[in-house]
C-alpha cells in the first residue's frame, strides 16, 4: 500500500496561536544568472548544518522547484515519519469535518489552518531562496530545528489532551459503541502523533512516553469483546438467520445474545409464496429486515434489509432454499457492512 506522510496542523491550541509561524513554504529571493549559488550544490552552504534540516530541489518553474525541494526535505525524514494511507486519508477528514474540535479546550479552533496531508507539506518549512539559468529552476528548503521542535512539540501535547479527553470516561460508559468509536479515534490520533515524535526524533528532540496506535486498538478489542449484542428473530427455520448473525458478530469480537442487551439486532423474517406464469416449480419470496438498534436511544443504528427468491419442484424445498441463499448472503456481507459501520464510528461529545 503507497504510504503516505500525515503533516496536518490540526485544530489545536497550539496552532491556533501559532498560525503564522506554520506556513509551509515562504519564498525569500529569487535570482538568474550563468554561475549558479553555492547552495545549489550543497544547501547547507546556506543554512547551518547544525541547526537546520535542508533540501534543494529543480524544475521547470520556479513553483515546481519549490515542490520539489520541499519533497525532498521529506524525504530526508524518510519512512519513520509515514503513516498508512487510510490513517492518512481519515484523519484528514476527520480534521476537515471538525470532529476533533470537541476534543480539544481551544475555543477558536474554527479560526485555525488545516493543511492537507500530502507529500509536499511540512509544517514550519520554509523557501530560503531560488535560482533560475534561463532554463532550469532550483530552489532550497529549510526546517529549523529549535522551530520544528517547538510546533511539533506543541502539536504532540495537543493531541496528548485530545486522546485524554477521549479515553478518561466513567467505567459505566466505557463498554458501549460510544466508548468502542472514543478508543478509535484515539488510535487514530496517537497513529499520527507517533509520526510527529518521529520526526523530533531525528532532529534530537526526541517526544517521551508516547503510546502508539496499537494500544488503543487493543482496548477497542476489549471493548467489544465486552458489549452484547442481543438477537431477536422472528419467523427463523432452524435457527438459521439467527446463526449467520451470531457468526458475523462473534467474528468481530462481539458476544451475541442476551434479552436485556442495550443494542439490539432486531430480525424480521417474512416468506411468501409466488406463482410464476407457465412455470412448473413452486417459489419462495424471502425477506430479510435486521436493525441494529441501541434500545437506550431508541435509535435504528444500522439497518439491513434484501430480498430473494428461490424455486424447486416442491414448496418446501423452495422454503428450505429461500433460507439457504438468505443464509449465505448474511454470511457474505453482514459482517463487512457491520465493520465499515464500526470503522466510521465517531463518538458523541
Amino acid at each position: 500500500m503507497i504510504k503516505k506522510l500525515i503533516l496536518i496542523c490540526t485544530a489545536l491550541a497550539f496552532c491556533a496561536c501559532a498560525t503564522s509561524n506554520t506556513n509551509t513554504s515562504t519564498s525569500v529571493s529569487g535570482s538568474r544568472g550563468s554561475q549558479p549559488p553555492d547552495w545549489v550544490r550543497d544547501p547547507y552552504a546556506k543554512y547551518d548544518k547544525q541547526a537546520n534540516v535542508a533540501a534543494v530541489g529543480n524544475g521547470s518553474s520556479r513553483e515546481a522547484a519549490e515542490k520539489s525541494a520541499l519533497g525532498n526535505l521529506v524525504a530526508i525524514f524518510g519512512q519513520s515519519i509515514q503513516v498508512d494511507d487510510k490513517v492518512s486519508t481519515t484523519y484528514d477528514q476527520v480534521v476537515k469535518n471538525g470532529t476533533l474540535a470537541n476534543w480539544t479546550e481551544n475555543t477558536s479552533v474554527d479560526n485555525v489552518i488545516s493543511t492537507s496531508a500530502s507529500l509536499d507539506s511540512l509544517v514550519g518549512a520554509e523557501i530560503g531562496e531560488t535560482w533560475d539559468d534561463g532554463r532550469e529552476f532550483y530552489a532550497v528548503a529549510a526546517l529549523n530545528k529549535a522551530k520544528a521542535s517547538q510546533i511539533y512539540s506543541g502539536i504532540i501535547a495537543s493531541n496528548r489532551t485530545i486522546i485524554n479527553n477521549l479515553v478518561n470516561i466513567p467505567a459505566s460508559e466505557k463498554n458501549t459503541f460510544d466508548g468502542f468509536a472514543r478508543y478509535q479515534l484515539a488510535a487514530l490520533v496517537a497513529d499520527v502523533t507517533a509520526g510527529y515524535g518521529n520526526l523530533l526524533a531525528v532532529i534530537g528532540s526526541p517526544a517521551q512516553g508516547l503510546k502508539s496506535g496499537d494500544d488503543y486498538r487493543l482496548e477497542t478489542l476489549s471493548i467489544s469483546k465486552a458489549i452484547p449484542v442481543g438477537l431477536r428473530v422472528r419467523n427463523d427455520m432452524s435457527g438459521r438467520i439467527q446463526g449467520a448473525f451470531a457468526k458475523a458478530l462473534s467474528g468481530l469480537g462481539f458476544q451475541s445474545g442476551g434479552n436485556n442487551s442495550r443494542y439490539m439486532l432486531d430480525i424480521n423474517i417474512i416468506t411468501s409464496v409466488v406463482e410464476i406464469a407457465n412455470n412448473a416449480n413452486k417459489w419462495t419470496r424471502i425477506e430479510v429486515n435486521a436493525n441494529l438498534m441501541d434500545t437506550n436511544q431508541g435509535t435504528v443504528l444500522l439497518p439491513y434489509n434484501f430480498n430473494e427468491r428461490q424455486g424447486h419442484t416442491t414448496q418446501a424445498e423452495a422454503d428450505n432454499r429461500a433460507y439457504a441463499s438468505a443464509e449465505r448472503k448474511i454470511n457474505e456481507e453482514y459482517a463487512d457492512l457491520l465493520n465499515d459501520y464500526l470503522s466510521q464510528l465517531l463518538p458523541k461529545k
